[in-house]
């Protein structure tokens, strides 16, 4: 890693708080690489190596079993990701790839490892990190056990809306096959729900989401503030 990438790394919240001599030891080992759309950066099955954080682009995180394939999430900025992995001494339980050119830090996983046991702030960061992941993983399931296909995509758009802050006019990221793997159906399911939320205040043409009528896309999509935070 370049000197003058430093202090934007620094900033990350899984770094914030470390103690600065543990924080160089991390970084001198550690690099930054620019990665071209579309590349697969590693595979499920293989030994977590390094800790990815993700600082700029685009990451898609998938599952694959005999010849069928699932999208389980999209990493944004600033995020790590596989850090269960890299704790846990383990294989990667995803396939991640590139969506777009992505600006990635890897960080040893063993560095990751010993350093977590002689910073108490890294440990810290480490179990905040890994408890928002668990907490996300409910709210999927919840999301996906109690919501009807219709209702999922509405307040997934309003969850894209919120995290843009509150903007009516935007662009969906990704494919819309992979959006709707994201969101459990079919891509033929997703056009449907599309074409049916034309109904209830949003209109979605090609990637870009118009939302016309907020409050009666949030009467349909029933938001809840529990599960639902930004």
């Amino acid at each position: 890693m370049r000197p003058g990438e430093r202090p934007e790394i620094s900033r990350l919240p899984l770094f914030a708080e470390m103690r600065e001599e543990e924080r160089d030891r991390l970084f001198a080992a550690s690099f930054l690489q620019v990665f071209p759309p579309e590349l697969t950066l590693f595979e499920a099955g293989q030994q977590a190596d390094f800790l990815h954080v993700l600082v700029d682009g685009l990451v898609e995180l998938k599952a694959a079993n005999h010849g069928r394939e699932t999208s389980l999430t999209l990493v944004e900025p600033l995020h790590s990701f596989i850090l269960a992995a890299v704790v846990t001494d383990m294989p990667y339980l995803m396939t991640a790839r590139t969506l777009s050119a992505s600006r990635i830090l890897l960080v040893p996983a063993e560095l990751v490892r010993g350093l977590i046991r002689q910073d108490k702030a890294l440990m810290m960061a480490v179990i905040r990190e890994l408890a928002n992941g668990y907490r996300e993983f409910v709210r999927a399931l919840t999301d996906l056990k109690l919501r009807q296909s219709t209702e999922r995509i509405g307040n997934h758009l309003l969850l894209q809306s919120r995290r843009r802050g509150g903007a009516d006019n935007f662009q969906l990221k990704g494919e819309k096959k992979m959006l709707a793997s994201l969101l459990g159906m079919t891509p033929e399911n997703l056009s449907r729900g599309f074409g049916a939320l034309a109904a209830e205040g949003v209109i979605i043409s090609g990637s870009q989401v118009s939302i016309t009528d907020r409050a009666r896309l949030e009467a349909f999509s029933h938001p809840d503030p529990f599960y639902d935070p930004l």
